[in-house]
């Protein structure tokens, strides 16, 4: 099984002629995703370079080709705004890969989605690289064809019915996030899905969101935990750990070195007010009994020794 999305998800892709939605909606469609259309205002009617229709709104889109989740690749200024149409749409997950959207933006998407909570609603991201459940690439359509929603490459991931062992991976850096799969991968550790949640101080799937679906899926054997410095999530995933979660966990927090008050990589990549350090954050999942990698170079061999391999 997986979590969010499989081989069945039909996908539409808000800013679908941009540059970056173009390119990426091509990668989507020879991974095997069911990309079912497009939105770009204006050019309703018309179709894109893959031959995929093209729509005015998400409205439309959604209502053309019962589309259940969508990618975005809208520029900054207009992202929250598509992930709010999206959302009363009835689309069950949106992904924002979109980066440098205004936290005030982000604050209105949140304070909006959490007014209006509809249960099977997941935002992905925004700043991410999206979430993907492997399976055989270019078999779309097929049982065991996959669905990747986002930039993620592809190839290195490991569908969970071609292994004996099967890891959920939820991460705030994408390039960690392909790092732990494909040291995964070459070790015979297959992945059920992977979020990649997006490391903005203000975004929509946390940690305790992913670990609750990981936690209930009987595919996943362990799950893989990527955190950097910045706000608590951490802690909080620790103590939710600690009390809910009855598979093995790795974790590995970047950013040890990391100066107070200077932002490294991500918006929420910041120590500040006394919050946010790796040390608290280790640890916390250190004494919830998840096993923790010291580099990331060592997520694939502690992902061995926690499944018993």
């Amino acid at each position: 099984m997986s979590i969010l999305v499989d081989g069945k998800t039909k996908v539409v892709c808000q800013g679908i002629t941009g540059s970056a939605g173009a390119f990426h909606t091509k990668a989507c469609l020879a991974y095997g995703t069911q990309v079912v259309g497009g939105v770009t205002p204006g050019k309703g009617g018309e179709k894109d370079a893959n031959g995929l229709p093209i729509f005015d709104s998400c409205y439309a889109a959604v209502e053309a080709t019962g589309a259940t989740a969508t990618m975005i690749y809208v520029p900054p200024a207009y992202a929250a705004d598509a992930i709010l149409e999206a959302a009363d749409t009835g689309i069950s997950v949106i992904v924002c890969i979109t980066e440098g959207i205004p936290v005030m933006d982000m604050t209105r998407v949140r304070q909006y989605l959490d007014a209006h909570e509809r249960e099977g609603l997941h935002l992905i991201g925004p700043n991410c690289p999206g979430v993907i459940t492997p399976g055989v690439p270019g078999r779309s359509g097929s049982s065991d064809c996959g669905c990747k929603i986002g930039i993620m490459p592809g190839y290195i991931h490991k569908p969970a019915h071609q292994a004996k062992k099967a890891v959920g991976v939820i991460s705030r850096s994408g390039t960690l996030t392909y790092e732990a799969v494909w040291q995964c991968s070459n070790l015979g550790i297959g992945q059920t899905t992977c979020v990649g949640i997006g490391g903005d101080p203000v975004r929509g799937m946390s940690f305790i969101d992913c670990l609750v679906l990981f936690n209930a899926d009987p595919m996943t054997d362990g799950i893989i935990i990527i955190g950097e410095i910045g706000g608590t999530d951490e802690e909080q995933s620790a103590a939710f750990i600690k009390s809910h979660v009855n598979k093995p966990v790795v974790a590995f927090i970047a950013g040890r070195t990391a100066p107070p008050g200077r932002r490294m990589g991500h918006a929420g990549a910041i120590i500040s007010g006394g919050e946010g350090r790796a040390e608290e954050k280790i640890v916390a999942l250190r004494d919830a009994g998840c096993q923790i990698a010291e580099s990331p170079a060592e997520l694939g061999v502690m992902a061995v020794r926690a499944l018993g391999l």
